[in-house]
């Protein structure tokens, strides 16, 4: 692994200098380190780009970790990587992305991942994005399907840090009965750079519930899109917010919608978007922060 992909570790997943665990680190559309462990079977997929990751049954609180990295201009990564999760099953899966331009070069990277979870297992997943370097556009496209078997839990913490041009973010969900799918975004776009995010959560088991909470902010003259879609077709709970903060000429769109299709489908929505609140950022200065700091720690506050 070469020098940058060690910092994009490391501030995206972790890394120092090892993972204790099982995991796979992809650099530059290609596997560079994989370990399996007697719970967690990693192996490259035939005749795809990607992986297949068996968390079996009997698995207590590991931690997996999936990086990918893309370290120099001119690469257009696409990686399709499967979690098969056994029934009872416990895991953390840390998956994030960085991409690095140099000499005026564009990259991307883009990956799909599919989740399969047994009844009863339960999964936190991680992922961070990060854009550096001297070129753009540097773009990642997630796109993320999920099966949440009876009784499943999936907890998805995501998080853009910065520096990514283009993003067009893409989460499918179907829960069974019992299924619970919480869902963390933060998003942080400037400049000239554009996020779109698109949500659709099928509840059909009865006592299913998810609870989607996108946060983000829209500096400079950048541009951020979000849509979430949460049908209920049994006696279920829904949950979905987006809350914005606007800076400059920055634009966002929010497009929550809901279909209950059952008389006990409980769906709520919530919407927010405002600017950086002028008294926050006069307290802030007389604690002795300048303009640009007591912004910088009003954005970090808000996207925690």
């Amino acid at each position: 692994m070469n020098s940058i992909t060690g910092k994009f570790l490391e501030t995206l997943a972790g890394w120092k200098g090892t993972f204790s665990g099982a995991y796979s680190v992809r650099e530059n559309g290609s596997c560079a380190e994989m370990r399996s462990t007697p719970f967690v079977e990693i192996t490259p997929k035939s005749g795809l780009s990607g992986l297949d990751i068996r968390i079996l049954p009997g698995c207590r609180g590991e931690v997996v970790a999936v990086p990918a990295c893309v370290t120099q201009g001119g690469i257009d990564d696409l990686a399709y990587n499967d979690f098969y999760v056994g029934a009872g099953a416990e895991a953390t899966i840390i998956a994030g992305c960085g991409v690095h331009t140099e000499n005026g070069e564009p990259a991307r990277h883009s990956g799909i991942h599919r989740f399969f979870l047994e009844p009863g297992a339960k999964v936190k997943y991680i992922e961070k994005h990060l854009g550096t370097g001297d070129a753009s556009p540097r773009a990642i496209d997630p796109e993320t399907v999920i099966q949440l078997g009876e009784g499943a839990q999936l907890e998805m913490d995501t998080a853009q840090l910065g520096g990514v041009d283009r993003a067009d973010r893409r989460t499918k969900a179907v829960l069974g009965a019992g299924a619970r799918l919480v869902i963390r975004e933060r998003l942080l776009t400037e400049g000239q750079q554009q996020a779109k995010s698109d949500f659709v959560v099928q509840m059909d088991g009865e006592g299913a519930a998810v609870d989607l909470v996108s946060r983000s902010v829209a500096r400079g003259d950048s541009r951020q899109s979000f849509r979430s879609q949460i049908t209920g077709n049994a006696p279920c709970t829904g949950h979905s917010e987006c809350d914005a903060l606007v800076d400059g000429n920055a634009k966002v769109d929010a497009t929550p919608m809901l279909s209950a299709n059952h008389p006990d489908a409980a769906l709520i929505h919530e919407a927010a978007i405002g600017k950086i609140a002028g008294e926050q950022i006069v307290k802030l200065r007389t604690l002795g922060l300048t303009q640009e700091e007591a912004e910088a720690e009003i954005v970090r506050g808000f996207l925690e």
